[in-house]
């Protein structure tokens, strides 16, 4: 219990967000079990969330109508390429009902300077509606065996060496 305060209060003190509250960072205690459903790739392929076992993933539940999400676009792009070789994987997740086609969802990041985001759609928001969350940029820690780990409410810098460290070591705590 003591390594997880420790680990809270240093990451709070990392400034994750301009305006850090005690509140935006949740790491559990005991690993839970995520949802079933299905998201949706660029291609049109539905995966589960339990394909990516074997990575470390922060699932971005984002919207194209959301000022800090988009805002955090260019950070999460550098944070992808800092962590490429780390076995961190970054989904970004949005309701499918703000995109007529992926085409014009690649079109709004690249144009937000994200063009290496991978993107996924949640059809009618049930995933997020599952996992119980209601507002954005909210991401969700997910550890290699496919299990939640914890939550970041709020944006975030990113590409920041010290964000991107203290992601690196959740990682190694938590597999």
């Amino acid at each position: 219990m003591k390594k997880y305060i420790l680990a809270f209060l240093f990451f709070i003190g990392l400034s994750i967000s301009a305006q850090a509250r005690e509140d935006a960072v949740n790491i559990y205690a005991v690993p839970r079990d995520l949802p079933k459903r299905q998201i949706v790739n660029e291609q049109g392929t539905k995966v589960k969330l339990s394909s990516f076992k074997g990575n470390f993933v922060l699932l971005m539940v984002w919207s194209r109508n959301c000022v800090p999400c988009v805002k955090e676009l260019d950070n999460i792009n550098g944070f992808v390429k800092k962590t490429q070789d780390d076995n961190i994987k970054v989904i970004m997740l949005s309701p499918s009902s703000e995109w007529q086609t992926a085409e014009e969802q690649r079109n709004f990041v690249t144009k937000f300077k994200a063009p290496d985001l991978e993107l996924y759609t949640d059809t009618d928001g049930k995933l997020a509606e599952d996992l119980g969350i209601f507002t954005s940029p909210h991401t969700v820690l997910i550890n290699t065996s496919g299990k939640e780990i914890g939550r970041i409410r709020g944006a975030a810098e990113w590409d920041d060496d010290k964000v991107v460290e203290y992601i690196k070591n959740l990682k190694k705590q938590h597999g």
